[in-house]
């Protein structure tokens, strides 16, 4: 027996598959989650997309083990950018411009949060006594990205009214970019400090990102991280 599901695509993710919308069909009793992994064989390139998206069914917010009945409708929901149109969480190549941090700020910011705690972490010329002339960061991506969400989350949850966003380099880097930079927001300055705080703590402890620092003596995978 199969059952047919409707499933709406959004924005960046409409942009990976290339439809809005669209119909599958699924044994009886499928799961969301049997549903997701079908449509990821179908679009490989939702794959790195899973961690930020958020599911929906029939207009609920649900996990991947709710049952799916016959012409329900299931909606991946890509991460909401507080109208600056720009994902909160995130892993790139590109270099973290000032530019794109003032994006960042603005889109965790907004007239009831009064204070704003920006942290970069810049590659620096020294480590443990020697030169450093940049470095190569290393991430395992999708589980990156699911516990960089997961640790915004939880600050939000235990720091009330504070926001957060978090990005963060792979790939090469040299002296003076930005490797990370940390964003919180609060309507009061102690609770955006805090966050901010816990956040970096958070982020060296669990984040599955590795970095090799390059020098004139050779390069060497280390682990205190930013």
């Amino acid at each position: 027996m199969f059952m047919e599901l409707s499933v709406l695509y959004f924005a960046h993710v409409r942009e990976r598959v290339g439809v809005s919308s669209e119909r599958i069909e699924l044994s009886q009793g499928a799961t969301v989650k049997d549903a997701v992994r079908l449509l990821v064989e179908r679009y490989p390139t939702l794959r790195e997309l899973l961690p930020v998206v958020r599911l929906a069914l029939n207009g609920e917010f649900i996990d991947e083990n709710a049952q799916i009945s016959s012409g329900d409708e299931l909606v991946l929901i890509p991460p909401v950018s507080g109208g600056s149109n720009i994902e909160r969480i995130g892993l790139t190549h590109d270099e973290l411009t000032p530019k794109f941090i003032q994006r960042l700020k603005a889109s965790v910011g907004g007239p009831d949060h009064g204070a704003v705690v920006v942290f970069e972490g810049v590659v620096r010329d020294h480590a443990r006594g020697r030169s450093v002339t940049g470095i190569d960061y290393e991430a395992y991506e999708p589980m990156a990205l699911k516990v960089m969400t997961r640790i915004a989350d939880d600050i939000a949850r235990e720091f009330e009214g504070v926001r957060v966003a978090i990005h963060h380099r792979v790939g090469r880097t040299v002296v003076g970019d930005c490797a990370v930079v940390v964003v919180t927001s609060s309507a009061h300055r102690k609770e955006a400090f805090h966050a901010c705080q816990e956040v970096l703590e958070r982020l060296k402890k669990d984040v599955p990102i590795w970095k090799n620092e390059k020098g004139p003596d050779g390069s060497e995978w280390v682990s205190d991280r930013p």
